[in-house]
């Protein structure tokens, strides 16, 4: 009696173990599967549709579409992607690889431009593996096309490395 007894409470714990096992296992699967969170929040007047971060095993660079839609037409001077938030990494607009290339970079209400840009973390390139993530700053300096007065806009970027 004491053998069958002892018996019943090994198969009940055993087969607890065993859907408990199950259950843990499919739970990390659900959740190590889920991709990284990307965010790009940038103040009211722009947004980023569309943006990633491509590597050439050199470098990281930010592709990233920016639409504008401030009250008034601007003129972008400068563009930076840094951590943390600095203005020493500012790159001007005659450096700044525009897709499609395009030497003007004013942007009417509701425009949209795609940027190429290099990225800085501590004050070096940043340059991290394949599905390592970026956290910084995305920074914009413009000039209201009405008033001539510049303008600076912060926002900030999360997004993970693929390849180029």
């Amino acid at each position: 009696m004491k053998l069958q007894s002892a018996m019943e409470y090994l198969m009940t714990y055993g087969w607890a173990i065993l859907i408990i096992s199950i259950v843990i296992v499919a739970l990390y699967e659900i959740i190590s599967s889920v991709p990284p969170i990307q965010t790009c929040i940038l103040p009211a007047g722009f947004s980023c549709p569309s943006f990633y971060m491509s590597t050439n095993g050199v470098s990281d660079n930010i592709i990233i579409n920016l639409v504008q839609s401030t009250q008034y037409p601007i003129a972008i001077t400068a563009l930076g992607c840094v951590t943390p938030e600095s203005l020493n990494h500012m790159i001007p607009v005659n450096q700044i690889n525009v897709i499609p290339p395009n030497t003007a970079l004013d942007m009417p209400i509701g425009s949209n431009q795609t940027f190429n840009l290099q990225c800085y973390s501590n004050g070096t390139a940043f340059y991290g593996p394949i599905k390592s993530t970026y956290s910084g700053y995305l920074i914009i300096n413009y000039t209201n096309a009405y008033t001539g007065f510049p303008n600076t806009a912060y926002g900030s970027v999360r997004v993970q490395v693929s390849s180029g």
